[in-house]
C-alpha cells in the first residue's frame, strides 16, 4: 500500500496508471496557444534526391497551414479552428483540441529551400525537400 498526500492508493500500478493518464492528457494533441512539440506527428524519409516529410494534420483547412524552411530546418505551423456549436457543449470525451500549433524539424542534411514542394491531401501534408547539391551523393571515377 502506498500513502500519498493523506489518502491511500491501492497499489503502485494504480498510481502509475493515473500519472500516465495525467501526462498523456497534458502533453498530447494540439494545445491552445502552442503545442508541446509532438503535434503534428511526422514521418521523414530520404528518397535519394530529396527528404520527404509527411505530417498527419486531419480536419484542417490547408489555408490555415504555413510551411517554411531554411537550409537545415522545416517548420509547420497551423491552427485547428473551434468547431461551430462547440461553445456550451458538454463533452463525454474530448481528444481533438483546437488551437494553434507549431513544429520545427532539424534536418540531417542541407536542402535547397527554393525547390521545396508541398501538397495536402486527405489530412496528410507532404513536403518534398530537395537536397542541396553539396548534400547529394556523387559517383567518383577511379583512375587506373
Amino acid at each position: 500500500m502506498l500513502i500519498r498526500r493523506g489518502y491511500h492508493v491501492r497499489n503502485l500500478w494504480d498510481e502509475m496508471a493515473r500519472l500516465n493518464r495525467e501526462m498523456s492528457r497534458h502533453f498530447s494533441g494540439v494545445q491552445s496557444g502552442s503545442s508541446p512539440g509532438i503535434y503534428p506527428p511526422l514521418n521523414v524519409y530520404d528518397d535519394g534526391e530529396s527528404l520527404v516529410v509527411r505530417a498527419e494534420i486531419p480536419g484542417i483547412d490547408p489555408n490555415d497551414l504555413e510551411v517554411s524552411a531554411t537550409g537545415d530546418s522545416l517548420t509547420v505551423k497551423g491552427e485547428r479552428k473551434r468547431e461551430k456549436g462547440d461553445e456550451g457543449t458538454s463533452y463525454h470525451r474530448r481528444e481533438r483540441e483546437h488551437g494553434v500549433f507549431s513544429r520545427t524539424l532539424s534536418l540531417a542534411q542541407p536542402i535547397n529551400p527554393d525547390k521545396i514542394q508541398a501538397s495536402y491531401k486527405l489530412g496528410i501534408l507532404q513536403v518534398v525537400l530537395p537536397k542541396a547539391d553539396e548534400a547529394k551523393p556523387r559517383t567518383i571515377e577511379i583512375a587506373s
